[in-house]
């Protein structure tokens, strides 16, 4: 759905994002150019194997990235929080799309023009530099990840998935150690790498063990401490 389009100077969320470097010039020349949109609760920004025309700057919201098995079944691989950036790589590699994007939430994502995008980069060293250091820190977590499903037990998967989840969405004004997304149990067991039924087994026994409460589709962490010791053994 069209959304009036944001004037990128005068973005609540730019000061997080790449658009913080740019320079006046430049972001009048993006905020001209692009084109703004309202996406519902689940509806996709874009589909693994689309071609990338353009790169997403999340204004408001929350997504998820995700990938898609033969079967159907999703794999979580991260997800996109206001002034996040997303589709760079397909863009800069100029190769399709290899991930799918979906709305957790009612969220508002610009679209930048891919030579829009360009000139930036072209123009700007500060934008490119750390653009480099973000696809560095990509890289980085997905050879982690690749190790954790590789050598670590369902249980450690799950203990550090719950880490994960708070450390991506909570903040100093959620005090109650409450992960601040509801996701459905078969989200956070493809996240971990188990099935839901592993991940159900495994939730029970922490909360038996008083690491955490379930409250409904909520979880509240109770022992950071002994959590972590759990992820990282």
């Amino acid at each position: 759905m069209a959304y009036k389009r944001i004037d990128c100077i005068d973005c609540s969320a730019r000061e997080n994002s790449l658009l913080g470097l740019c320079v006046d010039d430049e972001l009048t020349s993006l905020s001209a150019n692009k084109q703004c949109s309202i996406f519902k609760k689940g509806q996709v920004l874009f589909y693994e194997g689309n071609i990338a025309n353009g790169l997403y700057c999340l204004n408001k919201g929350r997504v998820k990235i995700y990938k898609t098995g033969k079967d159907g079944k999703e794999q979580i691989i991260g997800f996109g929080l206001s002034g996040d950036f997303l589709g760079y790589r397909a863009l800069i590699a100029e190769q399709p799309h290899s991930t799918s994007v979906a709305a957790l939430e009612d969220t508002i994502a610009c679209l930048i023009p891919k030579d829009e995008f360009y000139k930036v980069i072209e123009k700007n060293p500060e934008v490119s530099k750390q653009l480099m250091k973000s696809l560095c820190l990509e890289l980085g977590l997905a050879v982690e990840k690749i190790q954790s499903l590789s050598q670590k037990s369902v249980r450690e998967r799950v203990a550090e998935t719950l880490i994960q989840l708070y450390d991506t969405f909570n903040n100093l004004r959620n005090p109650e150690q409450i992960i601040d997304i509801t996701l459905p149990r078969e989200d956070i067991a493809n996240i971990a790498g188990t099935s839901t039924e592993s991940l159900i087994r495994s939730l029970s026994e922490m909360k038996n063990e008083r690491l955490i409460e379930l409250e409904g589709k909520k979880i509240k962490i109770i022992d950071f401490t002994k959590l972590e010791r759990i992820a990282n053994p």
